[in-house]
């Protein structure tokens, strides 16, 4: 080849021309740079994803779910046990009588409700059978704590009776009975067993009696 400029031009071998050409066209088009695999496939990162997604919903509702126990609070309430009174006929005489007592309640509201109770019970004062007999109605207060445990207190007013007759006066007296319990789930929720202690309060004999009384039974709510 004739020299234009008395300098000859470097003769390049072929592979290295042609490596020369690819760099060049690489840094003049930025569209020739390397794409991620992410770039590339953005149909399967999506699949991928909503899979991901699915496995993970899929292994939520596989797993246990713990949910804690609720009592339900019904409204009415029916009572029957053993009850244990010990009668101040007067000063210096106590009579121990045992027996039953009944009742009934309706909560006009969650924590309070409309209670009657009737209560007789049975002992022996000088030979003869002595009877005791209370009843009465009120309001009955509860406040329910976990594992299905029902604390309350109630206070009524009614009569009393009050066999065998004594020549210290009349067998009827008002009476008043204040006192409280608890009522502990018996497996059921419409079972329970309870466990009270009350002071029933009357007038006979022209002085005041503050009997103690002692209740263990069994509830049935509806």
């Amino acid at each position: 080849m004739p020299e234009l400029d008395g300098t000859a031009a470097p003769i390049l071998p072929l592979d290295q021309l042609a490596a020369n050409l690819d760099s060049t066209a690489s840094s003049a088009d930025p569209s020739n740079k390397p794409v991620s695999n992410l770039s590339l496939f953005p149909a399967a990162t999506t699949a991928n994803s909503s899979a991901n997604a699915r496995t993970a919903s899929s292994a939520d509702l596989a797993s246990p779910q713990y949910v804690q126990s609720v009592y339900q609070e019904y409204q009415w309430q029916i009572y029957a046990g053993y009850t244990f009174v010990r009668f101040f006929q007067v000063p210096g005489v106590q009579v121990n009588t045992n027996g039953l007592n009944f009742g009934v309640v309706y909560y006009i509201r969650d924590w309070v409700g409309a209670e009657g109770e009737i209560t007789s019970t049975f002992g022996s004062q000088y030979g003869d059978r002595a009877k005791f007999l209370v009843g009465g109605g009120g309001l009955r207060f509860r406040w329910s704590v976990p594992r299905g445990i029902e604390l309350w207190a109630h206070g009524l007013i009614g009569g009393a009776h009050y066999l065998p007759q004594t020549a210290n006066g009349t067998t009827g007296a008002l009476a008043y009975e204040l006192g409280g319990g608890v009522d502990v789930n018996a497996g059921h929720h419409r079972w329970a067993y309870r466990f009270a202690v009350d002071a029933v309060a009357t007038q006979f004999f022209s002085t005041y009696q503050f009997s103690p009384k002692a209740s263990a039974g069994i509830v049935f709510r509806f």
